[in-house]
């Protein structure tokens, strides 16, 4: 089954918990804090395949969670490190943040690997925390919570000469003759369903990867017909080898053929028409097929047309020269531009406030991502952690906030979910 798109949830690990404990021999005791730091959670690692043509391994996969982090121990024993999670993909696939539909990473290269959900740092055992005022603290931290993501994987398939077309014009029958690939070929529109690869080998040794794409018709960008089915495997391509139906054997016109398809083309990314592309004129075997072919030249005469029939072979090898001369002459085109990564996101600085307050059934309910790591993290079993914990939100501007808000002393204060009372 071919799967080039899925969405998945991902859950990396939570840290391991840090440790309070302190070294103890016979007859000394309380010799200092030994209590050691917990173990990094597991990451969530993609890492390219070259084997691998289609996402379906993660297709059942809705949801993946990484291992958490080993507890420290006391005697200054660190927790282990959970073991990270390797998920296999295709080249050519693109990952996305699904929330912003950003892109977090192009996958093109075999091994190549891109940590997409950070597991969580171990927190701290309490001999993290000794200084020369508290020699002694009775004080850790649970595991920091891992990254959550919701993804979005696409795969585009990786080919040099990308093959496009109306149904039923001879495309997968022109890939079976050029190279090993077996393509299905039946008389009916849409036999291909998914990209078909083959690798084209000319007679000097050269070679390059031709991709037989699902076939077109119009409205194709607005998702009619097959549409993204092809149009998101025709981006990465260096060149377009439009095939056209020269015979009319399907009683359509080919110069009109051809419009539509650049039609669906520019629609779909202006990019994709800076691209090279030869018009191959198709099923010439056919009575009305050079007729049909120097009508179509005083049509476009710009446009490179290289006459063939598959079904016969011929001109095949003039056809897969020039394609690979094509290829050798133009550089590797970037699909995606730096605003497209959410690593090239650029934020403006604001004097903002890393946490958000409003009064919620007469509470007031503090907000905020650091807000929540600093709470997940803090035993509130522990009085000194309990201590800390007030004086990291003083640090952090809460307290004044409050004030500012209007909140008055006693008045309960929600965060995740629990409640505590504004105290001075």
């Amino acid at each position: 089954m071919f799967v080039d798109e899925i969405t998945i949830k991902l859950i990396a690990g939570k840290g391991g918990d840090g440790c309070t404990s302190f070294h103890h021999e016979k007859c000394m005791p309380n010799l200092g804090p030994d209590g050691a730091n917990g173990g990094h959670g597991a990451n969530i690692i993609f890492e390219v395949d070259k084997g691998l043509r289609t996402l379906v391994d993660l297709r059942y996969n809705k949801i993946v969670k990484g291992e958490k982090g080993e507890n420290g121990k006391g005697s200054n024993r660190t927790g282990a490190d959970a073991k990270d999670i390797i998920i296999k993909v295709p080249e050519g696939t693109t990952v996305y943040d699904a929330s912003t539909n950003l892109v977090l990473v192009d996958l093109t290269h075999d091994k190549e690997r891109f940590v997409v959900c950070h597991g969580g740092r171990g927190g701290r055992g309490n001999k993290a925390f000794a200084t020369h005022e508290n020699p002694a603290p009775k004080t850790s931290e649970y595991g920091e919570p891992g990254e959550e993501k919701l993804i979005k994987c696409e795969l585009k398939v990786l080919a040099d000469v990308g093959l496009v077309g109306f149904p039923s014009v001879g495309k997968s029958t022109l890939l079976s003759v050029i190279s090993s690939s077996k393509p299905k070929i039946a008389a009916y529109h849409f036999t291909t369903l998914s990209p078909n690869l083959g690798v084209v080998k000319l007679s000097d040794e050269r070679s390059f990867v031709m991709a037989d794409l699902p076939g077109l018709i119009e409205g194709a960008a607005d998702g009619i017909g097959l549409g993204l089915k092809f149009l998101r495997h025709a981006e990465r391509t260096k060149v377009l080898a439009h095939v056209v139906d020269m015979g009319s054997s399907e009683g359509r016109d080919p110069i009109e053929d051809y419009r539509i398809i650049n039609t669906e083309i520019t629609k779909y990314s202006k990019k994709m028409t800076k691209k090279p592309m030869v018009v191959l004129a198709n099923k010439m075997d056919l009575p009305d097929a050079q007729a049909n072919l120097e009508k179509f030249k005083k049509a476009y005469p710009e446009v490179m047309v290289i006459p063939i029939s598959a079904i016969r072979q011929d001109g095949i090898d003039k056809a897969m020269e020039e394609l690979m001369n094509i290829i050798e002459a133009t550089p590797k085109s970037q699909i995606y531009d730096a605003k497209d990564y959410a690593s090239h996101v650029v934020y403006k600085y604001e004097n903002v406030l890393p946490f958000t307050i409003k009064k919620v059934n007469g509470m007031w309910r503090v907000e905020g991502t650091e807000i929540s790591k600093l709470f997940k993290m803090t035993k509130f079993t522990e009085d000194e952690s309990v201590a800390r914990f007030s004086r990291k939100l003083k640090g952090m501007g809460v307290e004044e906030a409050l004030l500012n808000a209007g909140a008055t002393l006693n008045d309960d204060i929600e965060i995740e979910g629990y409640v505590f009372k504004f105290k001075d």
